[in-house]
């Protein structure tokens, strides 16, 4: 435990003092005094000071030493190692020595362990015993026991060091899992100090623990908190943490987390608030139904740096209960908090991590460049880097992205590879070859593994696919010959199958062949995602069976139901349910699709063909459900609003609720609707006012009717409808004349649309024109309109011919 560590530490610096060359100089003396009293602070002001005058070469080095010690019991290290990276001490062993405690202090395990091993390397140095105790604590920190332990044992016969060793050696033998060299080591040692002792109670509960003897080891670890202000802090926490575990291994994380959670109420500003916080949050997930009462209360408490703690884990807590925004207020109450701790920038971090996975890059970076201006240590500014390298990626900046992993590659960083070869992605999608090629050389080069390498040439491969090169298809190939065992080849053939299958025209049998070889080739997830996709589309290219496309769709739904092409086939699904009138199935999937993806494209489409579902099935209330789907389309502000409107008053027509109706086509004429809509709106009006009846109504809907025929701009079959109603409406209004005039306007249009004429109400129009005179017993010229009629040669030209032959023999209208 790094707790434990910190104990070695501290011992450590108590033996400084009497290792340093002694001074007589009483100005030194004077200055350095503080240290000897505990508090370093002053001490580094005043050696400072006099460091700083214009003094001997001895004296300067004199005064350099005690600087050195203050500063790194002032926890300075960084002034540290400024202080003797000077020439004139650099190389004397008390320098080398406090370089080595500054290092360690800042975490640089691996710089300090060869500064100590120098120093313990030289039997004569004073330095010896505290140099190789040092080397040791060094090599645990780069999880080097085994040679932590041999190091230790030099020191088992070292008089001064021997109880110390003893202490750090059983600790390492827990760490181990060697319970047996624990437990001789504790029996034997015979600590002379009570904070030895106490150090051994420690190492006996831990060595409990170890046993699997949860309640002895809470027992040793309450005996050491029964009287605190006698244990040092480390102790003092070490306990706490043990009192945790040893509750974890009972399975009653409750009663752990009260332990911590009573500390931490009672110590609000405890330096190591960052180490208990975080166990809490390990007892919290073992928890069922973790308790938020005392983190609730803390982030309403002023007391700091424990509100913003609170504030971090709180959110941590909502996270896992997927209450989202709840932690994203929370960070952002973090975010703008003043309290400076070196724990902070890792909050930010998480917070960053929290709006990546939302999908709020620009958020995310904002939030990271904050945690710059807090200057977190080097290691966990890199990465901050890569997190916001990553953002831009992800939120296609591949410019700025790529610019950055670039950055990142070439320098120290831990991500240095990873960097690499995502800006080698980064620049396939800047369509930039020849840097991607020199990152691919250089991954190479890094002995990069062949698995990355195939990675990045069927990034290169798919992403030629996703813009249409031409040079696509060869590179697939290409990949799956380099790299026939690569475990993404299925990939590699299931793209080849879908450049067959939307080719021009689609090479529909390749398409299948090459989904085979996927299937055949021990498929990635991906790689089933996809042939599953595609195979829907080629089935229904291929064979046009409905049942079977059918079938795939539902299957795809059921195994990849998250797939981001769920909602596209679903949407398939229920196109083919609604073009069967299998409406209620229809209407279903249609729902679906806008109850699990509201803000996708598909969703104001989807919701509006369930209510045409709805409107369409015989269900008691499918109506009503019909007119809240098409209210919810309105709220979506989109393309269809005003389609879904019209539909609305259509449902109110048929429900009887003319003045809804009319209020409803009202709203559609004075908005912003596109023209189609408008002439919808207006042609049921005159509809409205037509089916109503009575000679008012009638003469309201030939005005309507009239303004949507004297359009010229108006398509044809809207001006021939409107023509058409007018002339019923006249034929009701015992206009007869007036009506055959009217019909017969649109038998006299010669308008053509895409070279064809309207015949839809061209056909009705004739045919009623022809009833008129029939009615009238004007047998020649309803004959005459019959042969025009058949003369078209539409739909209908059948019936107008064997209505015309009828006509002529009824009548002997026979042409001589």
């Amino acid at each position: 435990m790094t707790l434990i560590r910190h104990i070695g530490l501290i011992g450590l610096m108590s033996l400084l003092a009497p290792l340093a060359r002694a001074d007589t100089s009483a100005e030194i003396a004077q200055a350095s005094a503080p240290l000897s009293e505990g508090v370093p602070e002053v001490a580094v002001v005043r050696l400072q000071a006099l460091l700083n005058r214009n003094l001997p070469n001895a004296e300067w080095c004199a005064v350099a030493e005690k600087l050195a010690e203050a500063q790194v019991a002032a926890k300075e290290p960084e002034d540290t190692l400024v202080l003797l990276a000077d020439a004139r001490v650099r190389e004397l062993p008390w320098a080398k020595f406090f370089r080595a405690q500054a290092f360690a202090a800042l975490n640089r395990w691996a710089d300090a362990l060869p500064l100590y091993e120098k120093l313990a390397n030289d039997e004569a140095s004073p330095f010896l015993g505290a140099a190789t105790f040092g080397a040791a604590e060094m090599l645990r920190a780069l999880g080097k026991r085994e040679e932590a332990s041999r190091k230790l044992g030099v020191l088992l016969h070292n008089k001064e060091w021997a109880i110390r060793a003893q202490l750090r050696a059983a600790e390492l033998y827990i760490e181990m899992g060697n319970a047996p060299d624990a437990q001789r080591l504790l029996e034997e040692m015979k600590p002379r100090s009570i904070a030895e002792r106490r150090e051994r109670r420690l190492l006996r509960g831990r060595l409990e623990l170890l046993l699997q003897r949860p309640e002895r080891a809470i027992s040793m670890f309450q005996a050491l908190l029964k009287r605190p202000e006698r244990a040092g802090h480390a102790t003092l926490i070490a306990a706490l943490f043990g009192i945790a575990e040893a509750h974890l291994q009972l399975k009653t994380p409750e009663a752990g987390d009260n332990v911590i959670e009573q500390f931490i109420d009672l110590h609000p500003a405890d330096p190591d608030l960052t180490l208990l916080f975080s166990k809490l949050d390990d007892l919290y997930r073992a928890e069922h139904k973790p308790s938020r009462h005392e983190l609730e209360k803390w982030v309403r408490r002023p007391e700091e740096p424990r509100r913003t703690f609170a504030r971090w884990y709180l959110a941590r807590l909502e996270i896992r209960a997927g209450r989202r925004e709840r932690a994203r207020q929370l960070f952002s109450d973090l975010r703008h908090t003043s309290t400076k701790s070196p724990a902070i920038p890792a909050a930010f971090l998480e917070f960053a991590q929290f709006e990546v996975a939302d999908r709020h890059f620009d958020e995310a970076i904002a939030i990271l460049d904050d945690a710059r201006l807090l200057h977190p240590e080097p290691a966990f500014l890199a990465r901050i880097d890569f997190l916001s390298a990553q953002a831009h990626y992800l939120a296609k900046r591949f410019d700025t992205a790529t610019a950055a992993f670039e950055q990142i590659a070439h320098s120290n960083s831990p991500w240095a590879r990873v960097a690499l070869f995502n800006a080698s992605s980064g620049w396939l999608h800047l369509g930039n070859q020849a840097r991607f090629l020199v990152d691919y050389s250089e991954l190479e080069q890094q002995g990069s593994d062949k698995e990355a390498r195939a990675t990045l040439r069927l990034e290169e491969a798919l992403m030629q696919a996703a813009k249409g090169d031409k040079k696509a298809e060869a590179s697939l190939q290409q990949f799956i010959r380099d790299f026939p065992k690569n475990p993404r080849v299925s990939e590699g053939w299931v793209a080849l199958a879908e450049l067959a299958f939307h080719s021009s025209p689609p090479r529909v049998d390749e398409a299948r062949k090459t989904l085979a070889h996927a299937t055949e080739s021990a498929p990635t997830a991906a790689a089933v995602e996809r042939a599953d996709y595609l195979s829907i589309w080629v089935e229904e290219a291929a064979s046009g069976n409905e049942t079977k496309v059918i079938e795939l769709a539902k299957r795809f739904l059921e195994q990849h139901g998250l797939s981001p092409f769920a909602p596209e086939v679903r949407m398939k699904l229920a196109e083919l349910y609604y073009r069967r009138q299998d409406f209620a199935n229809a209407q279903t999937h249609f729902e679906i699709i806008a109850q699990q993806h509201p803000d996708d494209s598909l969703a104001e489409k989807a919701l509006f063909f369930a209510a045409e579902s709805a409107m369409s099935s015989m269900g008691e209330h499918s109506l009503d459900r019909a007119i809240v789907l098409f209210d919810q389309v309105v709220q979506k502000n989109g393309a269809l609003r005003w389609s879904a409107r019209n539909e609305e008053a259509l449902i109110e027509r048929k429900l009887g609720k003319t003045k809804d109706a009319l209020a409803l086509y009202d709203e559609v004429l004075k908005s912003d609707a596109p023209q189609s809509e408008k002439r919808e709106a207006l042609c049921a009006k005159g509809d409205i006012s037509f089916e109503t009846g009575g000679s008012e109504n009638f003469q309201r809907a030939i005005e309507i009717y009239d303004q949507l025929a004297s359009d010229k701009n108006e398509p044809s079959h809207w001006r021939n409808q409107a023509l058409f109603k007018k002339a019923l409406c006249l034929e009701k209004k015992d206009d007869r004349a007036g009506a055959l005039e009217t019909f017969y306007k649109i038998l006299d249009d010669e308008t053509r649309e895409y070279g064809q004429r309207e015949l839809f109400w061209y056909y009705k129009a004739g045919f009623n024109a022809a009833r008129l005179l029939e009615e009238d017993s004007k047998w020649e010229s309803a004959a005459a309109i019959y042969e025009r009629l058949a003369a078209v040669g539409g739909n209908r030209s059948d019936e107008a011919k064997a209505r015309l032959n009828h006509l002529r023999l009824e009548h002997f209208l026979w042409a001589d």
